[in-house]
C-alpha cells in the first residue's frame, strides 16, 4: 500500500509544555504520546523534581521516546517556554470565567491545519492543581476536552493523547491538498490577507500599555480595577492579534497618554 506523503516540518510547528509536573512517569508518557503522532517539542516548566529528564520511571514510561526525552529542554519561567511561539492553548477541564475563546482538541486541529503560519504550543498545568488562572487569562485559546461530564478527569498524559492525536489528524487530513479548507461563512478566518501573528510577549506588552493608558484617562482605577482586564484580554484572544493590529493598539495608548510626554 502507497501511503500518502507527509510534510514532516508541520509536526515541528507544535510545542508540548508541562508545567509543575509532579510525577516522572506522567512525563515519559507525554514522550510517547508525543513521539507516536510524529511530535517531538517537549519544555518542562520547573518540574517538581531534579533531574525530570533523566529519571528512570520517566525513561521506563516513555518506552522507546526516549529520544522525545533526551531532546527536550527544562525551563525556570514560562517567557521561556513560549520563546518564539505566537499562538498559545491550555488546556484544562476546568472552565474559567475569564478564559479565552474555548475550543475542542478538534477545532484547535481545524484551526491549526487552516493557518500552518502559527507557532503553536499547547500547555498543560499540574496533575493536581491543573493551570494558575493568569496564565489561562494570557492564552489564545483554552482547550477542553469533551469527557464524560459526571467524570471527565483524565490523567496528563492521556489529555496529551488526546490533544496529539487531533492535531495529527489535522496535519493527515490536509496532506496533498492544495486549496484552504473550506470555513464556516462567517468566520474570521475567512479574510483572505493573514498577517503575522503577535507573539505573546508583544501582546502581554500591549496590555501592560493599555492598562496604563485607560488609568491615565480614568477609564479604570488602578486601586480597584474589578474585571476589566480580564474582559478586555478575552475580547482580544477572540480577535487572534496580528503584529501590526498590536503595534496599531499601543500606537492608539501612546496617544492617550500623549499629555504625559
Amino acid at each position: 500500500m502507497n501511503l500518502p506523503q507527509i510534510n514532516t516540518n508541520l509536526f515541528k510547528h507544535l510545542r508540548f509544555i508541562l508545567v509543575e509536573t509532579s510525577r516522572a512517569g506522567n512525563i515519559g508518557a507525554v514522550a510517547r504520546a508525543m513521539k507516536t503522532m510524529g511530535y517531538s517539542d517537549l519544555v518542562l516548566v520547573t518540574p517538581r523534581f531534579e533531574g525530570a529528564l533523566q529519571d528512570p520511571e520517566a525513561v521506563a514510561f516513555a518506552s522507546g521516546a526516549q529520544d522525545i526525552l533526551a531532546g527536550a529542554r527544562v525551563v525556570g519561567s514560562m517567557a521561556e517556554a513560549l520563546d518564539g511561539i505566537n499562538f498559545a492553548a491550555a488546556v484544562s477541564a476546568r472552565l474559567r470565567e475569564f478564559s479565552p475563546p474555548v475550543l475542542s482538541p478538534r477545532q484547535l486541529s481545524t484551526q491549526l491545519a487552516a493557518q500552518p503560519a502559527l507557532r503553536a504550543a499547547v500547555i498543560f498545568g499540574n496533575e493536581r492543581f491543573g493551570l494558575p488562572n493568569e496564565l489561562v487569562e494570557k492564552c489564545n485559546v483554552l482547550i477542553n476536552i469533551p469527557a464524560n461530564p459526571e467524570y471527565s478527569s483524565l490523567n496528563l498524559s492521556q489529555a496529551a493523547q488526546v490533544v496529539a492525536y487531533e492535531c495529527r489528524m489535522g496535519v493527515l487530513e490536509g496532506a496533498g491538498i492544495t486549496h484552504t479548507p473550506r470555513l464556516p461563512a462567517g468566520d474570521a478566518r475567512e479574510v483572505g490577507f493573514h498577517g503575522e501573528a503577535a507573539s505573546l510577549t508583544q501582546i502581554e506588552g500591549m496590555y501592560q500599555h493599555l492598562e496604563q493608558a485607560l488609568v491615565h484617562i480614568g477609564f479604570l482605577n488602578a486601586d480597584n480595577p474589578r474585571k476589566l482586564m480580564p474582559r478586555l484580554k478575552r475580547l482580544f484572544a477572540r480577535a487572534q492579534l496580528e503584529k501590526e493590529e498590536v503595534n496599531i493598539l499601543r500606537g492608539i495608548a501612546r496617544q492617550m497618554m500623549k499629555d504625559e510626554q
